[in-house]
């Protein structure tokens, strides 16, 4: 069968060439098989189950959490000559008719759906009357409970499997730990599948954390010197900094939109679509935001508060630089994000067990933001998978961070706290230790204490960094209940006892020449200005057929594509098909329009 595949690869998507690993799930599928793929976002995993769908008999169900995706999606395989569609509560009953005509002819190659309708017995009963390809599970960490997105919906797909016992199935995820992959193959009944991880990387996208010294004016520096005129995410933990943030950026001069579960669905839809839509849109969101987003030239993703944990970071950070262009994942985190943190999982109605696993989740987020070493090859190694030596693509590889024999200040600070009473909080703890003359710490007494004034030696904000560091590495606990005071763990008997040593990391400075990050490729590639010209001509050009169409742009062609057509100067349609990601209909479509446009320039 891989004769076949590779004729649709070439003919239908345009590549010449299968990526690592996906010639040999495809073939598997093909075969009947079923699997469990794990791949990093941007290496062509929907390919895994696009080609098997049009080469088996029958239509390729699909399965997605995304309803407000599937039209775009469904648009993308049409404009490759892919009779693609979706069925979802947006449908008028006519419309579902018209598509279940088309089913029950087999006209249909590829069909969207959500797990709710899917798993509908009128729905199923439907499919058990036409021929199926093969069924599809998008964004599969969804099934786990120890995923960071789960889904109680995507429960019930463990039934596919007693209704189409015959019928492979394709489970497809970028994030997935030891643990979840466990649990997804145990929920779908996936044991005899084949499980393909092809490691983690993202070798485009720069690593940084900042720690936080006016969250909202690092992220304008931050901009406004690597990203002017960019489109990238800002992820924010609530809504109301999500709604405050979007608005500051607006008044700043930015296209800044929001987006989070709070608003309107007509209005999520309306600020997604122009996101993908249009260039230079800054997105601010909740986590409710960019699953299954295929902008291809987003070229950074921003925290201002840290994720719950490494999979929900590499999952967000993973939506950058999906064309293989550089790209930034910026993450601005202090000390409050952990108390915030702390206190939502507090007060989660999830039971103990599963607030253990958040917990050890958190505690990795934690590590990988305090961490002096390569963060890549932290990130990689808590997904199980190994980078050998500095990636020099993040912030501790490209400008190495100090570390210094923190024990002394430990002791200073951990003796503070508990001859205060460990009922009090980081800042006025730090007031105690650097002397100061405070009303409520003489009206406490805490002048008269033994630690008070022994901290002159470091900063009001060295000691923030120390605190920051206890508390990360679990030497101090948080009354998160109460007014956030501060108590001594038990592994802070051996600080106090000199029995261990405490390493901290020194904080980076502001700023540095070195560790700004390149541009996209495209500013460094064109090189005259005929070819930036003609980059921006070809840019208008696709931008006029995307939106007769209402499509995004990146549907019609990638950044990639026109960039290979400014620099290959293709002189005919024969050597259009050879650009990467023009297949068969596309040439078809647009062809002699680009090129008209091309020789024009010429």
């Amino acid at each position: 069968m891989t004769s076949q595949a590779q004729e649709i690869l070439q003919s239908t998507f345009g590549y010449s060439n299968f990526r690592q690993s996906q010639e040999e799930i495809i073939d598997h599928v093909i075969d009947g098989n079923d699997s469990l793929v794990i791949m990093p976002t941007g290496s062509g995993k929907s390919l895994c189950y696009q080609i098997p769908s049009l080469v088996r008999k029958g239509v390729g169900i699909i399965i997605s959490p995304l309803i407000a995706l599937m039209a775009d999606q469904v648009g993308a395989l049409r404009q490759m000559g892919i009779n693609a569609a979706f069925y979802n509560s947006t449908l008028t009953p006519e419309e579902k008719h018209i598509i279940e005509d088309e089913l029950a002819r087999g006209e249909i190659d590829m069909l969207y759906v959500a797990p709710e309708r899917l798993m509908m017995p009128d729905f199923l009963d439907f499919l058990s009357s036409i021929k199926i390809a093969l069924f599809a599970i998008d964004e599969t960490h969804c099934v786990s409970q120890w995923g960071h997105d789960f889904r109680p919906d995507y429960l019930k797909l463990n039934e596919l499997h007693q209704h189409f016992p015959d019928i492979p199935r394709i489970a497809l995820t970028a994030t997935a730990d030891k643990v979840t992959q466990k649990d997804i193959i145990e929920r779908l009944s996936l044991k005899n599948a084949k499980c393909v991880v092809t490691g983690f990387d993202r070798p485009n996208i720069f690593y940084r954390v900042v720690p936080k010294d006016s969250a909202k004016n690092q992220l304008l520096k931050f901009l406004q010197q690597e990203h002017d005129g960019d489109s990238g995410i800002v992820y924010c933990l609530s809504r109301k900094k999500v709604m405050a943030t979007a608005k500051w950026l607006k008044e700043k001069g930015y296209k800044a939109l929001p987006y989070h579960a709070g608003l309107s669905a007509l209005t999520r839809e309306k600020n997604q679509k122009k996101f993908l839509s249009s260039e230079g849109v800054i997105i601010v969101a909740t986590i409710a935001f960019g699953m299954g987003i295929d902008k291809p030239n987003v070229r950074f993703v921003a925290h201002l508060d840290l994720p719950k944990s490494l999979e929900a970071y590499y999952q967000e950070t993973g939506r950058a630089g999906r064309d293989g262009a550089d790209a930034n994942a910026w993450l601005a985190y202090g000390l409050g994000d952990v108390i915030s943190l702390k206190h939502m999982m507090l007060n989660s109605q999830a039971d103990e067990k599963i607030k253990t696993i958040e917990q050890r989740k958190l505690n990795s987020m934690l590590g990988y933001a305090e961490s002096a070493a390569c963060r890549r090859k932290m990130l990689l190694g808590y997904f199980g998978d190994d980078h050998p030596s500095k990636c020099e693509k993040c912030d501790n590889c490209v400008e190495p961070l100090n570390t210094w024999d923190g024990t002394v200040a430990a002791q200073k600070a951990l003796s503070c706290v508990y001859r205060t009473g460990q009922r009090f909080g980081v800042q006025y703890i730090i007031s105690v230790l650097t002397g100061k003359e405070d009303e409520r710490i003489i009206r406490f007494g805490h002048d008269q204490i033994s630690t008070y004034g022994i901290g002159k030696d470091l900063t009001g904000a060295q000691w923030q960094s120390v605190f920051r560091q206890l508390i990360a590495s679990g030497h101090l606990n948080i009354d998160i209940e109460g007014y956030g005071g501060l108590s001594l763990a038990e592994s802070s008997r051996a600080i106090l006892k000199s029995e261990i040593q405490v390493m901290f990391r020194n904080d980076p400075k502001r700023k540095s020449k070195k560790e700004k990050v390149k541009k996209e490729k495209i500013d460094t590639e064109l090189k005259t200005d005929e070819q930036k010209s003609l980059w921006e001509k070809l840019r208008e050009l696709r931008m006029s057929f995307a939106k007769k169409q209402n499509l995004p742009p990146y549907v019609i062609f990638h950044d990639k594509s026109l960039k290979e057509m400014v620099t290959r100067s293709p002189k005919s349609l024969e050597e259009m098909n050879e650009i990467s990601g023009v297949g068969e209909n596309k040439l078809k479509k647009y062809g002699d329009a680009f090129l008209a446009v091309i020789n024009e320039q010429a």
